[in-house]
């Protein structure tokens, strides 16, 4: 701060230095000037001027400092009260400035609630009709016009169910509840929803659940199986799907493993990121890049390690690694 008060008053140090070296030149050309009592003069001044300088460099650099200081947000009441005219002018600019941030927040928030509820009630709207396609398609006699109507409702059902996730993963923690969930029974019931689609691909399942029951949320974890029991299902053909549970180190383990198209090894560390899409495939415009990026965040609330494995053209396995009881206590604690 000292380096950066100089620099600010320069002109001002550069010309007492200018007046106090052309006072010495004409005390040096008119001999008529003593000397001696002119170098007096100069220290004086001088040493009077630093401790000037001194006691102002502590008076106008106090406000500079609290706003170096203050993080950056938009509470202001640790800033000092401005001591001249133009600190009071930087103060009232940045009051202005921040209200006008408080107030654009506001209204921003506002209009992503409003978005978000007009989706969500779209969303619930839709589900209506979809549901009465769904007992219409039922009674259809079985055969290749029921099984494509019923892939087709299936991928609109999955996109919507991927749209709800998507707007209610923001305020996940207010909508956990942790228990002790039968693993067997989500798995067999996101199997019976998808089991259209794995007749129509020639895919099947091989289940090997040593560990049954796990501690998490039921709607959250129902919801990151879907989305990678779809994932394998969507890059696989004519193949199993093998899903194994155990114990490992206290913690429950469960690995999803097919023998589908696999990822490319350099997509590996993105597969997660907010729209990606395969680089080995990038024509494939069915994929959102939408899917694993919501498991992962549904995941990481819910405190369960994702590792993922995968060798190009002979399949990728995901495992979840789900924690231990203690280690829910901050979310069991909300």
């Amino acid at each position: 701060m000292i380096r950066k008060y100089l620099l600010e008053r320069a002109s001002w140090i550069l010309f007492f230095l200018f007046l106090q070296l052309s006072t010495l030149f004409v005390t040096y050309l008119d001999s008529a000037i003593p000397l001696t009592a002119v170098l007096y003069i100069v220290v004086l001044t001088t040493l009077m001027f630093c401790l000037f300088l001194y006691i102002r460099y502590k008076k106008e650099t106090r406000f500079y400092k609290s706003l170096a200081e203050r993080e950056d947000n938009l509470d202001l009441t640790n800033i000092p009260e401005p001591g001249s005219p133009f600190e009071k002018i930087i103060e009232e600019s940045i009051n202005n400035q921040s209200e006008l941030l408080k107030e654009l927040v506001t209204k921003s928030q506002i209009s992503l609630e409003q978005e978000k509820d007009d989706l969500l009630t779209w969303i619930h709207e839709v589900k209506t009709p979809l549901t009465a396609m769904r007992l219409m398609i039922d009674r259809l006699e079985k055969g290749s016009l029921k099984t494509h109507l019923t892939y087709e409702w299936l991928r609109i059902h999955l996109l919507l169910d991927q749209q709800l996730h998507n707007r209610r993963i923001l305020f996940i923690e207010n909508d956990l509840h942790i228990d002790r969930l039968s693993l067997e029974t989500i798995i067999f019931d996101e199997i019976k929803m998808l089991q259209s689609w794995c007749i129509q691909k020639g895919i099947g399942f091989d289940l090997n659940l040593a560990t049954t029951e796990v501690l998490s949320d039921a709607k959250w974890l129902a919801f990151i199986i879907r989305q990678l029991l779809t994932n394998s299902i969507k890059y696989s053909d004519a193949s199993d799907i093998v899903l194994t549970s155990f114990q490992q180190d206290g913690h429950a383990v469960l690995e999803v493993k097919d023998y589908g198209r696999g990822i490319n090894p350099k997509d590996l560390p993105r597969i997660f990121e907010k729209g990606f899409t395969s680089t080995t495939n990038h024509r494939d415009t069915a994929a959102t890049g939408m899917g694993l990026y919501l498991t992962h965040k549904a995941a990481k609330s819910l405190l369960i390690r994702i590792d993922v494995q995968s060798t190009l053209e002979e399949g990728t396995s995901f495992t979840l690694t789900f924690p231990q009881k203690n280690e829910f206590v901050n979310i069991l604690s909300m």
